[in-house]
């Protein structure tokens, strides 16, 4: 059915460098929003069903090489690793002979789950840290600090996995949508007794939010509204006087049976 559906669907993406048509139809059927909509949850009993879209859709994202993906535009460019990234971890899951209930069980403590070599893209044999870290944040034109509440790790920690591909045409409205919805979720980030509680993120890569806005306070604090940081506590926060903490992270499998 949902092959049908792909094959029917307008090529709706196709005039901005890449047609993310059938990832798209694919997260429709099988993320659903959770919790007022600032989580998701994956059915992969779903994505594994639908097998041979998704292999189809991995096998044309593999098909682009270097010189076709630099001709696009920058926010085609985006959207193209930022669903590559989401979509080969769904693959990832996939291929485990047992759904994990962490992707953190995939792998070894010498080559954990980001440092699988299990696909291709722009002509070379990728790991997922390489896409994220080398291709989109070790590449000035493309980098841009939301990419940390778009890109998903099949975790419940993680920002939401959208149920829709991103696309170039809407990449800044869908960015910004994926960074409010991460925001508000107050099991995830939460004011408290003069504390900004924040997930894990901010501390993993509290780099790329310094190099955006000058410091984590100042990310933050241009973001006080969607954190629920009361209008009195704000200037502290961004002259990095108001105390940061960091939440646990919380790595179960984004599935919806876990």
């Amino acid at each position: 059915m949902l092959l049908l559906l792909v094959l029917a669907a307008p090529p709706a993406f196709a005039g901005e460098g890449f047609d993310h048509g059938a990832w798209d139809a694919l997260l429709r059927e099988h993320v659903t929003w959770q919790r007022d909509g600032v989580a998701s949850s994956v059915d992969y009993h779903g994505f594994a069903a639908d097998r041979p879209a998704l292999d189809a859709y991995l096998g044309r994202l593999s098909a682009v090489d270097a010189d076709r993906f630099q001709q696009w535009p920058r926010p085609a460019r985006l959207a193209f690793l930022i669903n590559a990234y989401n979509a080969f971890t769904v693959e990832l899951i996939l291929r485990q002979d047992a759904r994990p209930a962490s992707i953190r069980d995939i792998g070894s403590i010498f080559r954990g789950p980001w440092s699988q070599r299990f696909f291709t893209l722009l002509g070379e044999r990728r790991t997922l840290d390489e896409v994220e870290h080398d291709l989109i944040r070790g590449n000035p034109a493309l980098m841009d600090a939301r990419i940390h509440f778009a890109v998903n790790c099949a975790s419940v920690g993680c920002p939401a996995l959208r149920p829709e591909a991103y696309t170039g045409d809407a990449l800044d409205r869908q960015l910004d949508d994926s960074t409010r919805r991460f925001l508000s979720d107050r099991q995830r980030n939460r004011y408290q007794d003069g504390t900004l509680w924040v997930s894990s993120i901010f501390d993993w890569y509290r780099e790329d939010f310094v190099a955006a806005a000058g410091s984590l306070g100042a990310w933050l604090a241009a973001h006080g509204d969607t954190l629920g940081v009361p209008a009195a506590a704000r200037p502290a926060l961004r002259d990095d006087q108001l105390e940061i903490d960091f939440l646990k992270y919380d790595w179960s499998l984004n599935g919806e049976d876990r």
